[in-house]
């Protein structure tokens, strides 16, 4: 893909399926923004937040101690975590962000399921001076009560969605139904690299900062980087992290998707590796999705609110398709086993997005050379997961506070 107006389409996946309405603002967009990534100021203003408030460049860590316990392959991690609010997803909130100020919209609005993009983006708007609403499911605000706390600290107004299963997709629903009769003074940031044209090209390219100081960093240490691992919900921290190696053959990029708790209709959310997935149109794309006959997206589950998306990135899905990425999954168990080990072997507490990620190369590294590396991306830290997590690891201590907690309040 080059950097040029011609991405309505990957492959068979993508397009633009909006009414009427919101075609005129999305040829907006698309034009503001190619404008904006050819011009140096904003560039350069966009690498100054980047560098003084987001604390790029993030990490590379080599996990020496999970590397010698496993054996095989040499495991570094990128430490997306230590960025600004805890994940990824700031990269792509403040460059949307600020191609919302250029483009003078005085308020933006996003969906969020596991809270790191509602976060990211109620960080950006606070930090230049914008009106923000996040849409969240209603589930998902239950299981990530610090984050809903966070975005109204900063400001934000989080409104809960109470339609459908109660996350992430249903968020998207509504936060499009908003955009579409606001969307004059009004930007849509979409968190992940999905949504109609041009919101996934928009988000590989805020996201490709990630890839690119990967690349940077291991050639520094004169390592060559054997397969590069992300856990893939919609898709934005994978797509950031292999766009640089998606035109070389090398090295193996490989997409982790959320298992769950079983392979029964929803049980996980597994839309490229298994074969529930069907090709359809949601939310403004034409992808690989978890749904019915009828095109009604079906329930999906992952212990990780940002896994549990029923759909893919059209992208991901092309790439997918064409081999260039390897799709495989690991269940709720197996998330858990891999945020133990890296926290009890690197002190690094996983998101439990990123977890899945882990997981994968716990599977892998044991099965290649030890002149091989594996790079994975911890796509954000695991502070925002204490109510799951605890419960699930150590469920009777962790009530037992809650409860005295409540008692003593």
């Amino acid at each position: 893909m080059t950097d040029s107006m011609q991405y309505d389409y990957f492959g068979a996946y993508g397009g633009r399926y909006v009414g009427e309405t919101l075609r005129p603002a999305l040829d907006r967009l698309a034009a503001e923004f190619e404008e904006a990534w050819s011009d140096p100021l904003f560039h350069r203003e966009l690498l100054k937040i980047r560098t003084t408030w987001i604390g790029r460049p993030t990490p590379l860590l080599f996990a020496e101690n999970a590397t010698r316990a496993l054996g095989g392959a040499r495991i570094y991690v990128k430490m997306e975590g230590l960025a600004h609010t805890g994940a990824h997803k700031i990269n792509n909130a403040v460059g949307q962000a600020l191609l919302a100020k250029r483009m003078g919209k005085r308020k933006v609005i996003a969906e969020t399921g596991a809270g790191q993009h509602g976060l990211a983006s109620a960080a950006a708007a606070a930090k230049f001076g914008m009106g923000c609403r996040v849409y969240m499911g209603e589930i998902d605000m239950a299981r990530q009560r610090p984050n809903v706390f966070a975005m109204e600290m900063m400001g934000t107004e989080v409104t809960a969605v109470k339609s459908g299963a109660r996350t992430l997709k249903d968020a998207i629903n509504a936060a499009l139904r908003e955009w579409a009769s606001a969307f004059p003074d009004t930007h849509y940031i979409i968190g992940s690299a999905l949504g109609p044209s041009p919101f996934p090209e928009i988000a590989r390219r805020f996201q490709s900062v990630v890839g690119d100081e990967t690349r940077a960093q291991m050639r520094e240490i004169g390592g060559e980087i054997s397969a590069l691992i992300a856990c893939v919900g919609g898709g934005s921290n994978a797509i950031g992290f292999f766009s640089p190696f998606i035109g070389e053959s090398r090295p193996r990029l490989i997409g982790v998707e959320a298992g769950g708790r079983g392979t029964g209709p929803g049980d996980n959310a597994v839309r490229m590796s298994g074969h529930a997935a069907r090709v359809g149109v949601a939310h403004g794309y034409k992808s690989r999705f978890l749904m019915d006959n009828d095109g009604q997206l079906l329930p999906s589950h992952s212990i990780s609110a940002g896994l549990d998306y029923p759909g893919v990135g059209p992208q991901l899905a092309s790439l997918g398709e064409s081999g260039r990425i390897e799709f495989v999954s690991a269940g709720d168990g197996e998330a858990l086993a891999a945020l133990r080990f890296f926290a009890r072997h690197e002190g690094v507490m996983f998101a439990l997005e990123s977890a899945h990620a882990g997981a994968a190369a716990m599977r892998l590294a044991p099965t290649m050379k030890s002149s091989e590396s594996i790079v994975v991306n911890m796509s954000g830290r695991g502070d925002k997961d204490l109510f799951i997590t605890a419960k699930a690891l150590d469920r009777d201590n962790w009530i037992g506070f809650l409860r005295r907690e409540v008692d003593n309040g």
